[in-house]
């Protein structure tokens, strides 16, 4: 992001986490300020709302059973 000094990058797993849940919470943030100020708007026609949407994690289950294995 631009002008946010603090970001940076790395390959540890525990500062990665942190910041995807930092992520998380901004997005939820901003997800809740979008549905105070539309209200009951209706959803745009092709838009899928939320949980509608929910696509397989194949990549993550198939990394899951490949770490299983080597264990």
């Amino acid at each position: 992001m631009p002008g946010n000094k603090s970001h940076k990058l790395t390959n540890d797993p525990q500062e990665m986490l942190q910041a995807k849940h930092g992520e998380d919470a901004h997005k939820a943030q901003f997800t809740n300020f979008a549905h105070q100020i539309s209200g009951n708007a209706p959803i745009d026609k092709g838009q899928v709302s939320g949980e509608q949407h929910r696509e397989p994690d194949t990549q993550n289950h198939m990394k899951t059973t490949e770490n299983r294995i080597m264990e």
